[in-house]
């Protein structure tokens, strides 16, 4: 005797198969992993980055979601991509280079100046607490927003805000990260850090190869150490008062 399967257990194997395929990675998902691991090994590992939950972090974030789609076949090149408004995301290399710099844990609770498209937030919120980001272009800082919440980094805050000014409301910091070239140091961001904090920076002229800087607070002083050279777009500030 043959037993046909009752409508409920239809349903059920049809809902099981619809949750199968919509798992199921895609052909172009599974380029664009194999993409993500060769970028880690070639443009990372054999560069020197080392911290495996910072490697991790940048083989699990899909950086052609965070770019305009005409630059998506290019997302995993080891150089910045023109994201609009006079802005760029930053090259794998140098996110994973910072990232590394701040020696990040899962107990830290981290600023980030310049969000961008906001796949510096996303590979932070890999392997932090806590992101809190600020962006002074309202639409950057609108779709990062939205793109984030979309792809479920629910520990990350978006502010649209001047980035000078940090973001006092949930100082103190344990590391603080600023994505675009300053002349100095905002002196908010040294106050906003937290005691034995590290801050990484680029600073110098405009629209000139910059230093990164990795700023400790040690005994209530910032003491500097001069990184490598980098070249960033402009820190901006609001025009209002």
């Amino acid at each position: 005797m043959i037993l046909l399967p009752t409508p409920l257990l239809l349903m059920f194997l049809l809902i099981s198969v619809g949750v199968q395929e919509k798992t199921r990675p895609t052909v172009q998902e599974n380029v664009y992993q194999q993409r993500r691991d060769a970028m880690v090994q070639r443009h990372l590992k054999d560069r020197g980055i080392k911290d495996e939950a910072v490697l991790q972090a940048m083989r699990t974030v899909e950086r052609h979601k965070f770019v305009p789609p005409e630059q998506a076949p290019l997302a995993y090149a080891d150089h910045p991509l023109p994201i609009g408004h006079g802005q760029t995301i930053s090259q794998p290399y140098i996110v994973a280079y910072m990232t590394e710099v701040i020696r990040p844990n899962a107990t830290m609770k981290v600023l980030e100046i310049g969000t961008g498209s906001g796949y510096q937030a996303a590979v932070l919120a890999e392997v932090v607490n806590k992101v809190y980001t600020v962006e002074i272009v309202p639409e950057h800082g609108e779709a990062a927003a939205g793109r984030l919440k979309e792809m479920g980094y629910d520990n990350v805050q978006v502010k649209v805000a001047d980035g000078y000014l940090g973001w006092e409301e949930h100082a103190p910091y344990d590391a603080i990260m600023v994505t675009a070239g300053a002349e100095a140091v905002p002196p908010p961001l040294l106050e906003q850090l937290k005691e034995g904090g590290r801050m990484v920076i680029p600073v110098g002229p405009r629209s000139m190869t910059q230093s990164l800087m990795l700023i400790e607070k040690k005994k209530g002083k910032a003491v500097y150490k001069d990184l490598i050279p980098v070249i960033f777009v402009p820190f901006t500030r609001s025009s209002k008062p």
